[in-house]
Order: C-alpha cells, then structure tokens, then sequence
C-alpha cells in the first residue's frame, strides 16, 4: 500500500517509528494531485509550497521530540467556502474567484494548532447550492470510481480528492447532505456532525440554521480522531452550546450487542435502487448478527422534508449572499453602471451562476410580504414536526439506519437540467439535517456496475459517537 493510501493511525505511527516523514506523505499526496486531477478535477487551489513547509515543520518538531497531534503532519484538503488567510476562498463563485480572506475559519484554526498540512482548496457547487458538483465556476468534479459520473455536492471535490488518495483527510460543509451524499458516491465515511458540534465561524454561510462543518475520512476511525481535534464551543459561533465533547476514539471497536437499530420503511420505499436497498440491508443484518437488535419503525413526515429544505434554505440564502454585491465583497462589475440598482443587477448577474439565481429568487419570494406566512412560516412549523418524528423514533431505538442516496452516482449532466430531480437526490438526507441531528454515511459495497453505495447512520443529537460505534462494528 502506498503511503496516500494510509488511515490517520496508520500514518501517526508511522511518524513515530520513523519509517516516513510527513515530507514524503505530502510529496506522495501532491504527485497524486499532479497525476490525477488533470482528469477528476477535485482542486481549485494546491498549495505546494505552503504543504511542503508544513510537513517540514512537523519533521522537525518530530525530530526535536516534541509532542504531537494524532493529525499532525498529515495532508488535508479542503472545501473551497473555508476561509484560508492569504490563500483564495472563491466559494468557486464568478464574484469571489479572486477573493483572498484576511483571516482563517475557526476550525482551521483549530487544525493548524494540531500541525495541519493543508495540500489545497477543493472544488465544491457554487456556494454550496447543488448535488453534484456541476455547478461550479471551475468545472465539474468527476468521480474517480466512474469519471462519466458525479462525485456527488456539494462537497464533491473534498470527496473525490481522498477517493483518489490526494489527501488523507478531508473537510465539507453537510447542509443538506452535502457530505453524506459524495462521500456514498465516492466510497469513503462522510460525518455530518450535530448543529452546533463544530464552529461555522469563518465558513461562508449557506443557510445559517442548517449548515454544518462535517469531516471526510477512509475509515470510522479517521472520522474520530477528525472530530477530537476539531468539536466543541466556540466564541466566534453562538451555535456551538457548551455540550461536552467525549474522546471519540472511546466508541471504536465497542460491542454493539443489544444496540437498537431503527430501519424507517419510508427510507426503503418507493424510489430506492433495489440493488442500494439490498447492500444497505445486507449491511444492517450483519449488524444484527452481532447481537445488535432491528426493529422496524416509520418516520411519517419524511415526505415533507424536501419540500421544507427547498422554502427554508433559499430563504437563508437569499439573506446571507446579500453581502455578495461587488461592493463590501466580490468582483465589481466589467461595465460602468448607470445608477447603484443597474450595479446590482450587473455585479450579480455577471457573478453568480444559473442555479444560485434560481434559489436567490425562490427564497426572495417565500419571504416576501403576503408569502411569509403561506410558505417560509408554514415551512417552519414542518419542520418542527419532523424534529418531533426522530424523537419519537429515539424513544424506542438508538440508531436510525437505511440508505444515504436513493441511486448510486448518476451520469454527468443526466440532471443537471431537471433540477426537481436534483433536488430530490436528497430524500433521504435532508430529514437529519431538519433536525440538526448526527449522522454517518458508510461505505458498505459496490453495485452490478462497481458503484459505492453508502449506508447512513442517524443519532440523537451530540451522539456521534454511536454512529462511530455502529460504523466501526460494521468495519471489524
């Protein structure tokens, strides 16, 4: 095995027998980059230098036998909304494609104090509007295990950049499966965390009370080790409640005897690809072979979930890219403007793309004065009630498991027009995002045409940890 191949553990001891540096893990990582991204197109930015720099930085901390992190020296990529001081952040945006943040998001932060390698930015949907990676200012990810197909969005670049081992680790934005999705697209674990679980300061906003900073990794081990480094309160984010953070490490290779597992009938219905149906299933029966108990149980308002995703989040949108008008931020625009409403339309219509208009008017409209009430408010009070759904399942089982996508990894452009279509790819991940809860995409095998399928793991809020259990189980 090659050394980009390698789990976090595997590479962590590596460091401390000294059977490699993080100086030849980076260089390995960045010759994948140089070999493979011509055709996936997973980057938008490498930073060689900065990487190389880096890693050797931790060599020499290694040397001096100084203490490290679990993550220390180990190559990461991330998604393109992340602000990077000094490096570019264009959210692969028309209006940000020179935009150069001043300041770093608070997770980076936060892995630069574990001794982070950072090998680039990846490629993402414009401002994390879509589910495919299509929509982006600097061309479609491809996915490595079919470059016909979609490496899944928003996050597709950060997943298909460790699907082809130009990273190690990766990080997404999950708001409404924008990392579950790609990463049961790419065959790799994808953690959409908790609301709240870690700091959206310094990630630029989507929809505010949806968006998550969600990790990618090759194993549930990675995954823990990921969210030890980067959980917890945060002053910079309001949204991060003082919950205490557990050692995630502590939930591998725990026994699930007795766990309970809820299989929702809803998320096998009508619509589900049989052959995803059955791996997932297959999956979960080996579970039970471990002694872990399944019950069947039904999530009743699942059907209204896209709907309400579809009203609340380009309300937000529309709100938080308002700031985005070639004025405060963004390219100004290529002709003189008659009046500041002819910049405007100028500087937004130049700078954003076909599917962010489209949502920037959609949520305008359930916002505005005698819609309010028939659309956004509506939408809320749903919303509410499928909160009340999952806490009502989580009274009788621990877990709640089935399929992450209704269909493995479409063709290239297959969507891309149908937009409806598009946006009901998320059946079934938008429901734990409505209600802020956690939740794991697995891989857990390939169908007729070697395609991953990705099983997903919902727990009770700020209970990663069981997914990690269930996930690491499944693993064993």
């Amino acid at each position: 095995m090659r050394l980009n191949e390698l789990t976090i553990r595997e590479i962590s001891e590596g460091f401390k027998e000294k059977k490699f540096s993080s100086r030849e893990l980076t260089e390995a990582c960045l010759s994948a980059i140089k070999e493979k991204d011509f055709e996936i197109n997973a980057f938008v930015t490498v930073d060689n230098e900065g990487a190389l720099e880096s890693a050797e930085d931790f060599d020499k901390k290694l040397s001096r036998g100084e203490e490290v992190s679990v993550l220390g020296g180990i190559p990461v990529a991330l998604k393109d909304n992340f602000n990077t001081k000094g490096i570019k952040s264009t959210c692969c945006s028309p209006i940000l494609r020179d935009f150069v943040p001043p300041y770093d998001a608070s997770v980076v932060k936060m892995l630069k104090g574990n001794e982070m390698v950072m090998v680039g930015k990846t490629n993402m949907d414009e401002y994390a509007c879509g589910g495919s990676t299509e929509h982006s200012y600097f061309g479609t990810t491809k996915n490595p295990f079919d470059v016909s197909r979609v490496a899944g969005g928003s996050s597709g670049g950060s997943a298909a950049a460790l699907a082809s081992s130009m990273c190690i680790y990766s990080f997404g934005t999950d708001t409404g499966g924008s990392v579950r999705q790609p990463a049961s697209f790419c065959g790799v674990y994808g953690m959409k965390v908790t609301y709240g679980r870690v700091s959206r300061s310094g990630v630029t906003a989507m929809a505010s009370s949806w968006d998550t900073i969600s990790p990618f990794g090759r194993s549930a081990e990675d995954i823990a080790y990921i969210l030890d480094a980067v959980s917890g309160d945060d002053y910079y984010d309001s949204t991060t409640p003082g919950v205490e953070v557990p050692d995630y490490s502590e939930f591998l290779n725990k026994d699930v005897k007795n766990l309970k597992i809820g299989l929702p009938k809803e998320y096998f219905d009508r619509g589900i690809d049989k052959e995803v149906s059955e791996t997932v299933k297959y999956a979960v029966k080996r579970l039970e072979g471990m002694g872990a108990k399944v019950e069947k149980i039904s999530l009743p308002m699942t059907k209204y979930a896209v709907a309400v995703y579809y009203i609340t989040m380009p309300a937000e949108l529309s709100a938080n890219l308002e700031r985005f008008d070639g004025i405060r931020y963004g390219k100004k625009p290529e002709k003189d403007s008659k009046n500041l409403i002819d910049y405007y339309f100028q500087a937004r219509g130049e700078g954003f793309g076909e599917e962010i208009k489209r949502r920037i008017m959609m949520g305008t409209y359930v916002l505005s004065a005698g819609y309010y009430d028939a659309y956004y408010k509506k939408a809320q009070k749903v919303r509410t009630l499928i909160v009340k759904d999952f806490e009502k399942a989580f009274e009788k089982v621990d877990v709640i498991m089935g399929p992450v996508s209704p269909i493995p990894a479409f063709k290239i452009g297959e969507l891309v027009d149908d937009p409806l279509s598009m946006y009901m790819a998320d059946a079934l991940t938008i429901p734990a995002s409505a209600a802020g809860l956690p939740a794991l995409s697995c891989p857990v095998g390939l169908n007729s045409d070697g395609l991953p399928i990705g099983l997903q793991i919902i727990a009770p809020q700020f209970k990663e940890g069981l997914c990690i259990q269930a996930a690491s189980a499944l693993e064993s």
